[in-house]
């Protein structure tokens, strides 16, 4: 399973899940139609939500009505998970889900499909989909049109190294795929609301490969968060934080067979 997860997500996810629980933005309320009317969630029907982390997008998916079992990989991100009432928890990677064929009404991914996208894991999720089961990938995007976000992207980009990145686009790469119809995208405003702790320093040190920096390297960038909290005009002195977000969803439809 080890060689399934990225280093960084391994390493980083590891030591600061629960700075991830608290500085991860959650979803706009616009994604429960979505969840209802273009994946067709309700009761009676069972997701799998793959790379769950946490498990704050499988909140979402819970208010639906439908059995949600969240699969993840990192032990500490599912100790965290294991707190949300009514959310199954298992270990597993995307490469190789922990269940029967067409066993799923759908699997949802948020902020985890970049991680693993490859025509196998689309093979696999092919596999446990029911025919017409929908999949749907989504991801909170940082507005960088504002000033203050766009210097936080720099001081995160020197440490990203190979780690993928859902704006690099490779993702994309997986598809088109015989299992599945072509994506159709959906996108909503959103704001993450809340002090400068939560939403700059919480948010930027769960970032997978700040996370998985030395002690060094992790203090070198939270000095510098602290310095543009305290010198930036729109920043400084603020004891309430409005980070905006763009969230991209993405939807398609299991068809055809797998060879």
């Amino acid at each position: 399973m080890a060689r399934e997860v990225h280093s960084a997500a391994q390493q980083g996810y590891t030591r600061e899940a629960a700075t991830y629980s608290r500085g991860r933005p959650g979803y706009p309320s616009e994604l429960q139609e979505w969840l209802r009317g273009t994946l067709g969630l309700g009761p009676g029907k069972r997701v799998a939500d793959v790379g769950a982390g946490t498990g704050k997008f499988s909140k979402l998916v819970l208010a639906t009505g439908a059995e949600v079992v969240a699969v993840e990989p990192v032990a500490s991100m599912r100790r965290e998970a294991a707190g949300v009432a009514g959310l199954q928890v298992v270990e597993g990677t995307a490469q190789h889900l922990p269940f029967a064929d067409a066993s799923l009404d759908a699997i949802v991914c948020a902020q985890a499909f970049h991680w693993f996208a490859s025509a196998e894991v689309l093979d696999e999720f092919a596999r446990v989909l029911e025919a017409g089961g929908k999949l749907g990938l989504i991801w909170n995007v940082r507005d960088e049109s504002v000033d203050w976000v766009r210097r936080l992207t720099d001081i995160m980009s020197p440490h990203e190294g190979d780690a993928p990145r859902y704006w690099k686009g490779e993702w994309r790469d997986a598809f088109p795929h015989a299992g599945f119809s072509a994506l159709e995208k959906t996108a909503f405003a959103y704001e993450h609301t809340g002090s400068p702790q939560q939403v700059v320093i919480d948010r930027v040190m769960s970032v997978s490969f700040i996370a998985s920096l030395d002690e060094a390297g992790q203090a070198g960038v939270r000095q510098q968060l602290e310095e543009l909290l305290a010198t930036h005009p729109e920043l400084r002195g603020r004891e309430t934080l409005r980070f905006p977000y763009r969230t991209d969803a993405f939807a398609c439809e299991r068809v055809g067979r797998v060879a």
